[in-house]
């Protein structure tokens, strides 16, 4: 039996295991229904140890090469063998944003899938960054003066931003506290998609395992998870929630602002 037809997708994370972590499910569900799948990453450079896991995890998801801006991590020099990138949270915004743009326009993806404004549940400064980044690039791809030489202007329909609900964190919340880490979750309104990703879930945690630096430390979430019996683990990651952030026409008055 044909999977039905699904969007194209790519998904813009701040550091290599994100993508796997926050949307492993939806991308391995839509690359299963044969609809092109990619992921740009915005920090480790491309001779770090993390870019070869990258790799691999976007080879177990089915979403084609990586895709690296070339930043570092703000919390980690490794990131940048040599000490020559600038730190994503340093970078030049228009910079910034017109390499993602080039992205955008070379891929054409039919949505963009990010991270939310709490920059996840630890409020991280890449993704507190990267998720600015994406706002403003998504809606920069489509307008033709904006970045010229970045290629042919591309919308996509629709922009995602992975996150968390207050009631729908489930394990993960303990999970997290059990380290020390913070928890920033967003009110359930804001939650506009839930999705489950059971059928996907060990194709997720394959990708997750590729990871294998951070499985192997004990506060990163990917070596949480690997400590967990598998039952409590997939109960975790079969679910991943997600909120639209509107870029076309809504319903309502067209000649007036509508709350």
């Amino acid at each position: 039996m044909n999977q039905p037809s699904l969007p194209s997708l790519m998904g813009v994370f701040a550091h290599p295991d994100d993508e796997s972590l926050l949307a492993g499910g939806v991308l391995a569900q839509h690359h299963a229904a044969g609809a092109r799948t990619s992921v740009v990453t915005a920090t480790w450079a491309p001779k770090s140890h993390r870019a070869p896991e990258l790799a691999d995890a976007l080879a177990v998801l089915g979403a084609g090469s990586p895709r690296l801006l070339g930043y570092a991590d703000a919390r980690n020099p490794a990131s940048a063998p040599g000490g020559g990138a600038v730190r994503l949270v340093d970078a030049p915004l228009d910079e910034a944003v017109g390499r993602l743009v080039a992205h955008i326009r070379e891929v054409r993806p039919d949505i963009v899938i990010g991270h939310d404004a709490l920059g996840q549940l630890t409020g991280h400064p890449d993704h507190r960054r990267a998720h600015q980044i994406t706002l403003l690039a998504v809606e920069a791809a489509g307008l033709p003066h904006l970045y010229p030489d970045a290629g042919e202007p591309w919308q996509p329909a629709a922009l995602y931003a992975a996150t968390h609900s207050e009631s729908g964190m489930g394990r993960l919340g303990p999970l997290l506290q059990s380290v020390g880490k913070t928890l920033l979750a967003v009110p359930d309104a804001y939650a506009t998609t839930t999705v489950d990703v059971s059928p996907w879930a060990a194709v997720k945690w394959a990708a997750i395992c590729a990871h294998r630096s951070e499985a192997a430390r004990p506060r990163p979430l990917p070596g949480l998870l690997a400590r967990l019996p598998e039952p409590e683990r997939n109960e975790i990651i079969s679910t991943e929630q997600f909120t639209r952030l509107s870029l076309g026409p809504v319903p309502g008055d067209p000649h007036q602002l509508v709350a």
